[in-house]
């Protein structure tokens, strides 16, 4: 089993080495189109099976699942029928600014480049930006189905009744936005995600819009199945606002893109320290696509200036080392870096 794969002998849309900036000194499996024929042939079919013969089995222990998905990553190959889902002329296109990127620190610029993936200028130049989109939403159709599949075997086993169920992706993407194709950034787009809790005792449908972190879950886990907190975990369960999604939750959540790239996120604001001091913020209660630097707009630092110095006050003073299997060669920022950091 091919865990990013299947791929066809050529790639159908986009070849890194033909891309609009180059270098020659990394790669991608960014391409989309339809393929291969049929779902038997993706890895993620392949997963979900997996999870459902388990499902399928007598358990006389408690037990953990974890079933993990490769797509939506790349290639955003699927089948047809898929792509057939998403006709073309009905793809909404993302918000796209074609001067997003004039308010954001040199650093910022540098370190989100990724020079083997394609920009948005070059998908319009080449009319195959809402393609792109096509195959992005046919992939994520196509694992919301595999998910389904899982889901229906629990329902169908002798552990619905007892069985939490939390569904959460590890970033997000941008698809144009702000010029990019790409992850790794500091920016909303990148670095939210969908976080489901569900099963006994858990309310449907409720849902809440305060800041959490994929740090949260084990935490979490831990207080629903009713087993002792975990000295070691630095997230905190988020039973309380499961039970009670509009309670005041005053604990931005912080992401770091190498130790001294920093973004925090509270209910309004997002917050962005870059290694040398530079900084971005930005009030989504009126700019949720973040088009509007308020850092480095003259006419807004008096009102603002109190924000931007709580949330800097969060930032640890001496972040962690990386681990020496952190590897990053994306771009010449993160080349040069590395070894420091390490």
């Amino acid at each position: 089993m091919v865990r990013f794969g299947p791929r066809p002998a050529r790639r159908i849309n986009y070849d890194p080495a033909k891309g609009p900036h180059y270098d020659g000194k990394s790669g991608t499996a960014t391409d989309w189109g339809a393929f291969p024929d049929s779902d038997e042939e993706m890895p993620d079919y392949y997963y979900a099976s997996w999870a459902i013969e388990r499902l399928g089995e007598e358990h006389d222990r408690p037990f953990f699942l974890g079933v993990g998905f490769v797509r939506p990553h790349v290639p955003w190959y699927v089948p047809r029928k898929w792509m057939d889902k998403h006709p073309l002329e009905g793809v909404e296109l993302p918000p796209y600014k074609a001067d997003d990127m004039d308010d954001v620190p040199e650093l910022a610029r540098r370190m989100t480049f990724m020079p083997p993936m394609p920009t948005t200028e070059y998908l319009i130049e080449r009319d195959q930006w809402r393609e792109m989109v096509r195959a992005y939403l046919a992939s994520s159709t196509f694992v919301d189905y595999q998910i389904g599949r899982v889901l229906r075997a629990l329902e169908e086993s002798p552990y619905a009744e007892n069985t939490f169920v939390v569904l959460f992706s590890d970033h997000g993407y941008h698809l144009g936005e702000k010029n990019r194709v790409a992850k790794m950034s500091l920016w909303e787009r990148d670095t939210r995600v969908p976080l489901v809790f569900a099963g006994p005792g858990i309310p449907r449908g409720l849902k809440s819009s305060r800041p959490v972190g994929l740090i949260d879950v084990y935490p979490t886990l831990l207080e629903l199945a009713g087993l002792p907190p975990y000295d070691r975990n630095e997230g905190r369960s988020l039973t309380p606002l499961i039970k009670d999604p509009g309670q005041e939750w005053p604990y931005p959540v912080m992401t770091a893109f190498g130790p001294r790239n920093i973004s925090l996120r509270d209910d309004h604001f997002r917050y962005i320290r870059y290694e040398d001091g530079s900084e971005e913020l930005y009030d989504h209660r009126n700019d949720p696509n973040e088009w509007h630097n308020l850092a480095m707009d003259p006419d807004q630092q008096n009102e603002f200036e109190p924000v931007i110095k709580r949330l800097r006050s969060l930032i640890p003073a001496d972040p962690a080392p990386l681990s020496e299997k952190s590897s990053f060669d994306m771009n010449s920022y993160f080349r040069e870096r590395m070894p420091e950091w390490r």
